[in-house]
């Protein structure tokens, strides 16, 4: 198997633009299959790069007509998330592609170290016990899915040999990432134990939280009985190609120099590392990055040391980032559990959104958490009746047009309702011709007097020469000149930096840390919803607002019982660490003895988060 993108930024994230070269069809026609659509695909075309990602596909499949396809398939919703290697997920999205006609891989995510006997949790015995209700139910093959690269050689050949062993007619597939700089080692040792495929990536997009080299590993099996038949000279300019590719995207790299064997202590998947770096920078916390490996490290040990595949991997990584912003260690995290308001992706997995842990859920920092809130027992989503597709059909096309939803796009909106929506907006504002632009032009700024080409239609160009901007106008806008074809144009936009260029950017109050009814912000961030104002008798553990800081929602809770006197914030407002978001008189606390402590006073059932994008489909059969 072979992957021609790289978890990092610039893999998730390429425009149409940025599509493999033909000859892929040719070189790699030996190849067992195409790693490249899932969760991330998905959300970035629609939420970045404004394209719908079922035209990707389609074009894709043009270019490359005659290698499978596969989807990084989350257990019960699709691209909405399930992990933990919980089996009544699995089991439920095996069913619905297997009747959906497609081909079951089933997958053993791999976390910690079979090799060291100092780790009793997931040894042999759990691989193949999970391995044997999979095969049971009709897999058609068994994948090894070691997301963050710690799969080392000779557990390769333990795992791999037992699976072997046990299931001799079961195709064996292994996915590592090549963070520690053992990948291509790893996966010699995996194809010479019996495995039948082995992912790795194109030379120039591999290595370091990617996949190992298929270079490497090509030429090293040729001329030998497990030659892979694919001529490592044909390579070459396919890594030519995309190495002149990755260039256009290098503002988006991890800024990760070489290997770091540092993973096998804070098991991060390759794909989060990146995500997580970037994330940790946008929230001030850069200078602070080992600190966050190494609270990572320590979340997942609080946690009950969990899989760690999206989206239990984001759950590790919001609580880790939580952690080094509140100064908490696991001792201390445990013991003010209660006083603190928790991210919403780490509520939702003690509330059992995401399944079960194959160890259970730890205490007594679950109950700490929670706070009473409701739990769910046995597969999440199985409680939910049917998605109405018929209706959402419906409704998208009497808010936006019936010419302009297509049954695709009923999918998206399905999966990923608040994306969707900006998409369309997006697309309403400016058309779906953004996705014809060449990606340079989309990613930076023209230069004066810069030009671009491309086709907007079959046999219909374009040719775009930016001229000049104007002077930023009262109203925050600015005339932008240039040509279409030769033919001088004007359009006024607005100035998004306006505010800040006018020197109008809000000076925000400040909570003060010494009275406990001023609740501050805990992170940088924006307000998306806000469930108080002034006059709500409030409790302790009730809901105040709901932050986002670069796609981590944090509720943030009342510390004690009182009126609110004073709120200080509005939805989209963002917010320092710190900002005064709501005051508490906590005088006027005897009001409200009698109130529900989890109810904000504006909903029948605050305490039930509203699912997650692509949550309402797990119900779905």
């Amino acid at each position: 198997v072979t992957r021609t993108s790289r978890c990092s930024p610039p893999a998730c994230a390429p425009t149409t633009c940025s599509r493999p070269p033909p000859a892929t069809s040719q070189i790699l026609a030996g190849a067992g299959s195409l790693e490249m659509w899932g969760g991330a695909t998905f959300d970035v075309s629609l939420r970045f790069l404004h394209e719908c990602p079922w035209r990707r596909l389609e074009r894709l499949r043009e270019l490359v007509p005659n290698v499978p396809f596969q989807m990084l398939f989350r257990g019960a919703n699709a691209v909405g998330y399930t992990s933990l290697n919980y089996v009544d997920n699995l089991l439920f999205g095996m069913d619905a592609v297997r009747d959906a006609g497609g081909v079951v891989e089933a997958t053993l995510c791999y976390p910690g170290d079979l090799s060291d006997p100092r780790r009793s949790k997931y040894r042999l015995d759990y691989y193949l016990d999970l391995a044997e209700k999979l095969v049971n139910h009709g897999c058609h093959s068994l994948a090894i899915k070691d997301m963050a690269g710690l799969l080392k050689p000779r557990a390769a050949t333990m795992l791999v040999g037992a699976l072997r062993e046990r299931f001799p007619d079961t195709v064996i597939h292994v996915h590592t990432h090549d963070s520690a700089g053992t990948g291509v080692a790893t996966q010699l040792a995996a194809a010479a134990a019996g495995a039948d495929m082995v992912d790795a990536c194109i030379d120039s997009m591999s290595g370091l939280t990617s996949q190992p080299a298929m270079g490497a590993i090509v030429n090293a099996l040729a001329g030998s009985e497990l030659d892979t038949g694919i001529n490592p000279d044909h390579l070459i300019p396919l890594s030519t190609y995309w190495e002149q590719t990755r260039e256009l995207y290098a503002p988006f790299e991890s800024n990760m120099k070489a290997v770091s064997s540092d993973v096998y202590v804070h098991e991060m998947p390759g794909g989060q590392y990146t995500n997580l770096k970037f994330q940790a920078m946008s929230l001030g916390l850069g200078e602070e990055w080992d600190k966050i490996c190494k609270a990572y490290a320590g979340a997942n040990r609080a946690l009950g040391d969990i899989v760690k595949v999206t989206p239990s991997s984001k759950v590790v990584g919001d609580l880790a980032q939580f952690m080094v912003q509140n100064g908490l260690d696991e001792r201390t995290l445990v013991e003010r559990a209660e006083s603190l308001s928790f991210p919403s992706s780490v509520v939702e997995f003690m509330q059992g959104y995401l399944g079960r842990p194959s160890f259970g859920f730890p205490e007594p920092l679950r109950s700490r958490v929670l706070k009473g809130k409701h739990v769910i027992d046995g597969r999440p989503g199985a409680s939910l009746g049917p998605m109405d597709l018929a209706g959402l059909e419906y409704r998208l096309k009497e808010k936006y047009g019936a010419q302009a939803i297509a049954p695709r796009d009923v999918l998206s909106a399905a999966l990923y309702p608040k994306v969707f929506d900006e998409y369309m907006t997006h697309v309403l504002k400016y058309s779906d011709l953004i996705e014809k632009l060449p990606t340079r032009a989309f990613l930076t700024p023209m230069e004066e007097d810069e030009e671009v080409e491309f086709e907007i239609a079959k046999g219909v160009g374009a040719n775009i020469k930016y001229k000049a901007v104007g002077e930023l106008q009262p109203n925050g806008k600015r005339e932008v000149f240039f040509e279409a074809n030769g033919v001088p144009r004007v359009v006024e936009v607005t100035d998004k930096k306006a505010e800040q260029v006018l020197g109008r950017k809000a000076v925000r109050e400040r909570a003060d840390l010494a009275v406990l009814g001023s609740v501050g912000a805990p992170m940088a961030g924006t307000i998306i919803e806000v469930s108080v104002k002034p006059g709500t008798s409030v409790k302790p553990g009730q809901q105040l607002v709901v932050m986002n800081a670069m796609k981590m929602e944090t509720a943030i809770c009342a510390p004690v019982a009182g009126v609110i006197t004073q709120v200080a914030v509005e939805v989209n407002d963002a917010l320092d660490a710190g900002d005064l978001v709501v005051f508490i008189d906590t005088k006027a606390a005897g009001d409200v003895a009698d109130q529900d402590p989890l109810s904000s006073g504006d909903s029948d059932d605050e305490d039930a988060p509203a699912p997650a994008e692509g949550k309402a489909l797990a119900g779905a059969a």
